[in-house]
C-alpha cells in the first residue's frame, strides 16, 4: 500500500454509548481504509480511482471479523459490502459523504441487524 496517495487514512470507529452499552464498546467497531480530503471527508474522486483498495473490517465480540469493501452507490449512498453475491449483509453508512472523519466525531451505520448504531471516530492515521 506504499503507492497510495498520501490522503489515504486508516479510520477506526468504535460503538458509542447506547442502550445496552452505557460506556461504549471497544470490541465492536470498524477499521476503514479510504482517502480523505483536506476537510476530513471521504474524497469521492480518489475513491473512484482506487476503489479496490478502499476496505472495511467489522469486528464484534464473539464473531469472526467481516472484511469487505467500501461502496459508493447511486444518490451518494455509501455502504459496506462483505459479499458481492449477497446484498443482505450490506450495511449503509448514514450521510457518510457529509461526515468529517476526525477524532471525537460521530458516525451512524445501519448494521446487518437492520438497526442504526452510532460510532465514534477514535483514530485517523496515515496508511
Amino acid at each position: 500500500m506504499k503507492d497510495l496517495p498520501a490522503s489515504f487514512r486508516h479510520i477506526r470507529l468504535l460503538l458509542a454509548r447506547e442502550k445496552g452499552h452505557p460506556g461504549s464498546d471497544g470490541d465492536h467497531g470498524y477499521d476503514i481504509v479510504a482517502p480523505l480530503d483536506a476537510d476530513g471527508r471521504i474524497d469521492a474522486e480518489l475513491f473512484k480511482a482506487h476503489r479496490g483498495i478502499c476496505r472495511v473490517r467489522r469486528f464484534r465480540p464473539d464473531e469472526e471479523d467481516a472484511v469487505g469493501k467500501l461502496v459508493h452507490g447511486p444518490g451518494g449512498r455509501w455502504s459496506f459490502d462483505y459479499d458481492s453475491a449477497d446484498s443482505s449483509d450490506d450495511e449503509v453508512a448514514f450521510r457518510f459523504g457529509d461526515e468529517t472523519f476526525a477524532i471525537g466525531e460521530y458516525i451512524s451505520i445501519r448494521e446487518d441487524d437492520g438497526d442504526m448504531h452510532t460510532f465514534v471516530v477514535v483514530q485517523v492515521n496515515e496508511v
